[in-house]
């Protein structure tokens, strides 16, 4: 792609990246890939906002090519020290080392420790501006969105928020990198949805603050590191990350996500009754087998419903592992206040429910019901199952 203007000297210098199988070394984007964005001002003085991850360097250098010469840049601004973001930073000390490093006093600390840079560095304080010319920067503290020393940058004529990590999402741009331009928006906000779950949802109660501080600024652009860039509605996606930040300690929506996972089909027959008995409530129903979808993409439905519906069995006096993986990814993600039922068999002996008490205990799940059976389902216990299923759906309503 070649750089594209968002508003008069201001352009997205960003690059796709389809061949990354995992975003943190964790996260499948095989599917979808990624955008690093980053952005070039052209004024009196030349900064860059953001950089990209270190595969990318010969596209990226020729982005910025387009637009000025490397030994001409005055500023790089460092919003955030994720290697996504800097792991450039070693190039560009050598290839423009007139510039100027920009960053939170924790950034200059990383930098330091993450690749030996000390020498031509400059901490800028929350509300701190820096004059281009005719373009003003304003540096905006935002930490722990996601790591502590992230920080946004405004500019202040145009009113672009360059906003980082918050407001992203995953999802290789597709030609066009506006909202405006894009033809599929709900493929990007299920994207920038899982983004959250993934990556930020930890760090909800410090993106409600963030949110709460930009209450009053004039923002015509929200550009952030992943994703589309927000022109015609910036306040959609602000909305959007709102709603999913008040999760984190609000009800979520009625609705249940049914994770199970099934040795030799036994619980499985169990989760088609259970899901049946759901439906039959008109609540709303996600169902993944644990031990084929990634929690990558189980976590938002966690995430977005009230209910978890657990079918699992007994697997050598313990819950079976892929559950067990998932129930274990939705703490280390701090997914709480859920009401929670269990179903699942077992041959010789239990063993499941007492390890899902354990790990849900902390997050203040509430084990509303479960229901065990020895072996295979008989054809009563898969009209319980039903019924089981029926009741877990009208509490959720209830």
């Amino acid at each position: 792609m070649t750089a594209i203007s968002i508003c008069p000297n201001i352009y997205w210098i960003g690059v796709n990246d389809r061949t990354t199988d995992l975003f943190e070394g964790l996260w499948p984007i095989d599917q979808t890939g990624v955008s690093y964005n980053a952005y070039l001002i052209r004024d009196q003085k030349t900064a860059l906002i953001d950089l990209a991850k270190s595969f990318k360097a010969e596209e990226f250098l020729s982005q910025i090519a387009q637009l000025a010469d490397l030994g001409t840049i005055d500023y790089i601004v460092i919003n955030h020290m994720e290697p996504d973001h800097s792991s450039l930073l070693s190039l560009f000390r050598r290839l423009a080392p007139r510039a100027v490093l920009l960053g939170t006093e924790k950034a200059v600390e990383m930098l330091a420790a993450y690749y030996g840079i000390t020498e031509n560095v400059q901490v800028v304080k929350d509300g701190e501006t820096l004059s281009l010319g005719d373009h003003t920067l304003q540096f905006v503290s935002a930490p722990f969105v996601h790591w502590p020393e992230t920080m946004m940058t405004y500019e202040t004529k145009e009113r672009v928020l360059f906003s980082c990590d918050a407001f992203g999402g995953y999802g290789a741009l597709r030609g066009a990198i506006f909202d405006d331009e894009c033809v599929d928006m709900r493929y990007y906000e299920q994207e920038a949805l899982r983004y959250y779950a993934n990556i930020v949802a930890k760090f909800s109660g410090p993106v409600l603050k963030a949110i709460k501080k930009l209450e009053g600024v004039p923002v015509e652009v929200i550009a952030p590191s992943h994703g589309l860039v927000w022109r015609k509605n910036p306040k959609q996606i602000v909305e959007l990350y709102a709603k999913w930040a008040r999760y984190a300690a609000e009800p979520a929506e009625v609705g249940v996500t049914l994770v199970y996972g099934s040795m030799y089909g036994n619980t499985e027959r169990m989760m088609n009754s259970v899901a049946q008995g759901i439906s039959s409530e008109d609540v709303s129903l996600e169902v993944f087998d644990a031990a084929r979808a990634h929690a990558s993409y189980i976590l938002p439905s966690l995430w977005m419903k009230k209910g978890v519906m657990i079918g699992a069995p007994t697997y050598e006096v313990e819950l079976f592992p892929p559950v067990a993986h998932v129930l274990d990814m939705a703490a280390r993600k701090r997914i709480l206040n859920k009401k929670a039922a269990w179903f699942g068999s077992y041959g010789w002996s239990g063993g499941a429910q007492r390890e899902i008490e354990t790990i849900i205990q902390p997050l203040k799940w509430e084990m509303v019901e479960t229901f065990e059976f020895r072996g295979g389902p008989t054809a009563e216990d898969l009209r319980a199952a039903h019924e089981f299923g029926a009741r877990f759906a009208r509490t959720l309503k209830g």
